[in-house]
């Protein structure tokens, strides 16, 4: 009997053993090969057991490589864990590999290595320095800094593009300020050659942080890398073309629903997807169309497709297709990106992404679902009753988020690459970072800097996103006001008159100030320059600003209307003079106009109403060239701040009623006092408004044709029903 239990004993045991051996519980040591054996065929040891849930994977051949096309189904984390081929640095965060103590010290600037003697630099790398050292971040001063940027040329790394830097590893190395890349930022757009094109730059970038394009998620260091868009060499330095949705048209269709022109590689990487469009493509609505004739050999290579689809490819016109397509497919080439990416969101076509495991460009602060399709490669086939299915309100809504992220972040290399020192600094300064709601709504994250304040009401733009609505309150600024009782105006009745003295004549007495019925605050210029006119003042506590030259007669109820006016457009100038702006084709130059005509481009800041953050925003955001320019010339601040506004709201000022003797008042100035009876103060003002255009990149100011007047305005109505009679009788 205890020999038969002994023998059950065993046989339940060695049952179990062999059960174990075969589901894989207990590995027998094996040799070499065939642990190779088991890798090579995608056997991981510390890879999970699957989850039911998940997709299904596809099944691998028994002698199938371990390929890019087995590789996309493992998660972008386990990527990054695993991979060590590319840089030692890939466990780099922000608390590990940066040193915020420089920052802290000296906020944030950046310094940019002098160029070396007998370096070959490329036009694009060399606009990259040049925009970076004309930014508000630029120091001369390495102690000072808290990112460093190369002069070595590290945009191509491509070893087989004449714009290859060679030796780059030793070169790097011998930077007495590399710290193995701490605290440092490298540019690259294109990295890796023939055939595989690896995301390797051919040097060890330690700990430094890259902006880089084309870059996959199984490299991306999140909070640490940038994503930046790919763009050719054509792409503008400053300003760049607005995008091209001209009308908010419902429904939102156009001739096309989904189009694509380009290469098609026969073989290598980056041909699967492209090689398989023809299935999609159905010669009516979406329009697929590849040409196998690029390179020297393509003959050499060609399939029997080929000849077919050059045929068709030369059928259409790739602008005529972009500028008619609701949808434009961004497949991936031998890289992730695509130049397609930025010419689509220009054109107002929204992107349908085919580009597995790419990092979008600037994805840690856009929200690319509201401007974008993300597919998938290997649901190629669903692409075309994916977009059909999407909503027309939808489309028009991904349509506009294209035009404002064009225009904000990828219209020109300045944009882009101040773009992604903004990002830097955000994370540098947390305290002072942007939310997600200002860099995804207008105007961007450009324009709304987080060091004026931490509430998004403080700010102009985001008053009908909040449900809030602007300050019941104004300042007045400026040189000498015309005394009048605040307390008649019912817009402002307890906030005070603010005087700007830039005269070099000594204050009047005290006693010699006209008496108001709110406190009279007067600043002393301590330069006497006219950009004093738009500092940031502490004094000044509303949201509106009353800014008046010395000159200007304006009655109460002028001023009341105008700030009621205001009230609705409060990222906008509001006031009474207006100039105009015109292109001189025969001096091939902008000439600046005082004429009164049916249009207008500008609103004077002699008699204005605005937002206080454009002080800030002039201030600090505006480079020391055009200030010091407006100060030197005593001139032409009016005119900057105007660039300035409709740069931000990419729209025109507003003019509001005023009375007829405003123009004879200021026209009929003929005293030499006046800077207005300067014979050179008229030709001044043509100089700076081309200076001003060549710093935007462009012309940003916007003509209109519209007046507002106060309801009932002029009409052959009793004047008693009208609220701002007054206007009417001046």
């Amino acid at each position: 009997m205890q020999a038969k239990k002994r023998y059950l004993i065993l046989l339940s045991a060695g049952t179990c053993l062999v059960l174990l051996f075969y589901f894989g519980g207990v590995q027998l040591p094996s040799s070499g090969r065939n642990r190779h054996d088991r890798s090579h065929n995608g056997y991981r040891p510390d890879q999970p057991w699957p989850h039911f849930s998940d997709p299904l994977q596809q099944f691998l051949l028994w002698d199938q490589p371990d390929t890019e096309e087995y590789n996309i189904h493992i998660s972008p984390r386990q990527k990054r864990d695993v991979n060590t081929s590319v840089y030692k640095g890939k466990r780099c965060r922000m608390d590990s590999c940066f040193d915020f103590s420089a920052c802290k010290r000296n906020d944030f600037k950046v310094y940019v290595y002098p160029q070396q003697k007998g370096e070959k630099i490329s036009e694009s790398y060399q606009n990259i320095l040049s925009i970076v050292e004309g930014s508000r971040f630029y120091t001369t001063d390495p102690g000072q800094a808290c990112l460093f940027i190369l002069s070595l040329d590290t945009l191509d790394r491509d070893s087989l593009s004449p714009q290859y830097v060679h030796n780059l590893k030793t070169k790097v190395q011998n930077l007495h300020l590399w710290n193995n890349g701490r605290n440092h930022l490298i540019f690259n757009l294109y990295s890796g050659t023939w055939p595989d094109y690896t995301e390797d730059l051919g040097f060890d970038i330690g700990q430094a942080m890259l902006a880089k394009a084309s870059i996959s998620t199984e490299i991306f260091r999140p909070n640490f890398d940038v994503s930046i868009p790919l763009f050719s060499k054509e792409h503008p330095r400053t300003g760049g073309d607005r995008g091209y949705l001209k009308y908010n048209s419902i429904p939102p269709f156009r001739k096309y629903m989904l189009v694509f022109k380009g290469k098609r590689y026969l073989t290598g990487i980056g041909s699967d997807t492209r090689n398989a469009l023809y299935h999609v493509h159905n010669q009516e609505d979406v329009v697929l169309l590849t040409t196998c004739k690029h390179g020297k050999d393509w003959q050499k290579h060609k399939d029997a497709r080929c000849e077919k689809d050059n045929a068709e490819y030369d059928k259409y016109d790739y602008r005529e297709m972009l500028h008619n397509s609701t949808f434009c497919l961004v497949p991936r080439g031998r890289r992730l990106g695509s130049f397609r990416f930025l010419e689509a969101l220009q054109a107002a076509c929204v992107p349908v992404m085919l580009s597995n495991g790419w990092e979008l460009p600037f994805s840690e602060i856009i929200n690319w679902n509201t401007a974008a399709v993300i597919g998938d490669e290997r649901l190629l086939l669903q692409i075309p009753s994916t977009v059909r299915s999407i909503h027309q309100d939808k489309i028009l809504a991904l349509r506009q988020q294209t035009q404002f992220l064009w225009e904000a972040y990828f219209s020109s290399v300045e944009k882009i690459v101040l773009t992604t020192l903004e990002i830097i600094q955000d994370r540098v300064l947390q305290q002072e970072s942007r939310s997600t709601l200002m860099w995804n709504s207008h105007p961007g994250g450009l324009f709304a800097l987080p060091q004026y304040s931490a509430h998004l009401g403080d700010f102009p733009f985001y008053y009908a996103t909040l449900g809030e609505y602007s300050s019941q309150s104004t300042n007045r600024s400026h040189v000498f006001m015309w005394p009048f009782h605040a307390s008649s105006c019912q817009s402002f009745y307890s906030y005070p008159i603010i005087v700007l003295w830039n005269c070099d004549k000594p204050l009047p007495a005290k006693h010699r100030w006209p008496a108001t019925s709110v406190p009279v605050i007067v600043i002393e210029g301590e330069n006497k320059v006219m950009s004093s006119r738009f500092l940031p003042y502490e004094t000044i506590v509303t949201d509106a600003v009353l800014s008046l030259d010395e000159d200007t007669v304006l009655s109460t109820t002028e001023v009341d209307f105008a700030f009621t006016v205001w009230q609705s457009f409060p990222e906008r100038l509001v006031g009474y003079p207006a100039r105009s702006h015109f292109w001189d084709s025969n001096k091939e130059r902008w000439g600046y106009t005082s004429k009164w005509t049916n249009d207008y481009s500008m609103v004077l800041t002699g008699a204005a109403i605005y937002h206080r953050y454009y002080h800030f925003l002039y201030t600090n955001f505006l480079p020391a060239s055009l200030k010091g320019m407006v100060d030197q010339l005593a001139n032409c601040e009016d005119i900057l701040m105007n660039f300035l506004v409709s740069a931000v709201t990419k729209l025109p000022p507003i003019k509001v009623t005023q009375k007829k003797q405003y123009k004879e008042t200021m026209m009929g100035q003929s005293s030499r006092a006046s800077r207005w009876a300067d014979p050179d103060h008229f030709a001044q003002r043509q100089t700076c408004m081309n200076k001003f255009a060549s710093w935007f990149g462009g012309m940003p100011l916007v003509h209109s044709q519209m007046r507002l007047d106060p309801v009932l305005f002029k009409d052959q109505v009793s004047i008693l029903r009208k609220k701002y009679r007054d206007i009417e009788r001046l």
